[in-house]
């Protein structure tokens, strides 16, 4: 056997063996892996927060009917909306905390009656409605009530909703959520103590991503008439209570067991 033969030969020898020992070493993580897998167990946690809401979020908006003009509706409706964001803002609301939400601009049809056989003209447009929705954060909720008095007087004509929230939600949940996982820490210690087995390293975290409730405050809703809202208005302004929500987490934590 001349010497390129004996290279080519121990090359392929060489190789053979990498993809050998590679295969090995795959089978072994993976039965590792896989008997990891069936010696371990999961707990769970869960753990609840109870807290006071720090902002009001108020929902509302100006609708505008009228006919073909549409500059004139839009300018109508403009004016009712700054007047409401002035306000808002007379109350040292930042402007931040005041967004609009969604506008629109919609025709109206008016459509011809057809007896028998007749063919019925296409309808025609007989006049438009604007609308202009906007949320505003109160942060002061002895001004919530008299907001809600005030949007109406300056010429909203839909409010719907006032939701409860927080400020910072993300520093709440972490929070609930960290306890979560103390407490299932603590089950996992406590059964493998039971059980007479130690415990092994920690597998994977699993968030089970509870829904909180979010109470809300309502108010009319969308679509009535400027007289109708007006006598709303003529009211004295609610008191507005925020009271307190739960925010729970629950986490679901694997273990191996040694």
């Amino acid at each position: 056997m001349n010497e390129d033969i004996l290279k080519k030969v121990l090359y392929g020898s060489l190789v053979i063996a990498l993809l050998v020992v590679a295969y090995a070493a795959y089978s072994y993580a993976q039965t590792y892996s896989d008997s990891m897998m069936l010696r371990s167990f999961s707990v769970t946690g869960e753990a609840k927060v109870n807290a006071v809401p720090d902002i009001a979020e108020l929902s509302f908006g100006v609708v505008t009917e009228g006919g073909t003009d549409v500059a004139k509706l839009q300018e109508q409706n403009t004016a009712k909306m700054n007047k409401i964001i002035d306000y808002l803002k007379s109350q040292k609301i930042e402007a931040k905390d005041i967004k609009t939400t969604d506008y629109g601009l919609d025709p109206r049809y008016q459509y011809s009656v057809c007896q028998g056989g007749e063919i019925c003209p296409p309808p025609t447009i007989v006049g438009y409605t604007v609308r202009q929705n906007a949320t505003v954060k109160i942060r002061d909720f002895k001004i919530t009530g008299k907001i809600l008095q005030a949007v109406v007087k300056n010429g909203a004509n839909s409010v719907s909703q006032l939701n409860f929230t927080f400020d910072d939600m993300d520093s709440l949940l972490g929070q609930v959520k960290g306890e979560a996982i103390k407490k299932a820490q603590l089950k996992a210690k406590a059964i493998a103590s039971t059980a007479g087995f130690r415990l092994g390293r920690l597998l994977s975290i699993e968030d089970n991503n509870n829904p909180y409730p979010m109470p809300y405050y309502g108010m009319g809703g969308g679509g009535e008439s400027d007289l109708a809202m007006a006598k709303v208005s003529l009211a004295p302004a609610p008191v507005v209570e925020p009271g307190s929500q739960d925010l729970t987490a629950s986490v679901t934590l694997r273990y191996g067991i040694k």
